[in-house]
């Protein structure tokens, strides 16, 4: 039985290796802060420990999402206070190999794509943030949200939609306020 452990052992480690880092990034959003973040996917982890592997074969990172997902929500429910997800983090990543200009020019893209994404409804963002940030297929965010796929092709389609729709406006307004001077 010691080939028995050892893979479901190496199967654990490549999870974690593989999923741990879009998990916390997931979970910090969903919930604000990155304490509950990082318990809620120790936690999502715990529970793969525990699972036969063979009943998670070829939907892994669905289940681990959605167990995530799970924790996070019913964190919320209980009413834990929620910080606010800052941008900082990300705009610095998102800057940290760019010359000056180029720096600043996306540090400002950036941030209108974030503000015009906190702009969208809670179940939009949700489902866009997994499909571009996490790079989930729509039957693996249904498998996650609970929701139909259809449903999740609409959600991301309509946001998509507000996003370009909201960019475009306020693109369009930086030119005209530019073009006034």
């Amino acid at each position: 039985m010691p080939d028995a452990s050892h893979a479901r052992r190496e199967q654990v480690l490549q999870a974690l290796a593989r999923y741990e880092g879009p998990l916390l990034s997931y979970a910090a959003r969903l919930l604000g802060d990155a304490e509950g973040a990082r318990d809620a996917v120790q936690e999502t982890f715990l529970r793969l420990c525990a699972r036969d592997p063979g009943a998670l074969e070829g939907r892994l990172g669905e289940w681990l999402y959605a167990v995530c997902r799970n924790l996070c929500l019913d964190v919320l429910k209980k009413g834990r206070p929620m910080a606010t997800a800052s941008e900082d983090g990300v705009l610095e990543r998102a800057s940290a190999e760019l010359g000056p200009d180029a720096a600043a020019e996306r540090s400002e893209g950036a941030s209108r794509v974030l503000r015009a994404l906190a702009d969208l409804p809670a179940n939009q963002r949700e489902v866009l943030r997994l499909k571009f940030q996490h790079g989930l297929s729509y039957s693996e965010i249904s498998g996650v949200t609970r929701l139909s796929v259809s449903n999740v092709g609409f959600l991301i389609h309509v946001g998509l939609k507000s996003l370009r729709q909201r960019l475009g406006d306020t693109a369009e307004a930086a030119d005209a306020k530019g073009g006034a001077r």
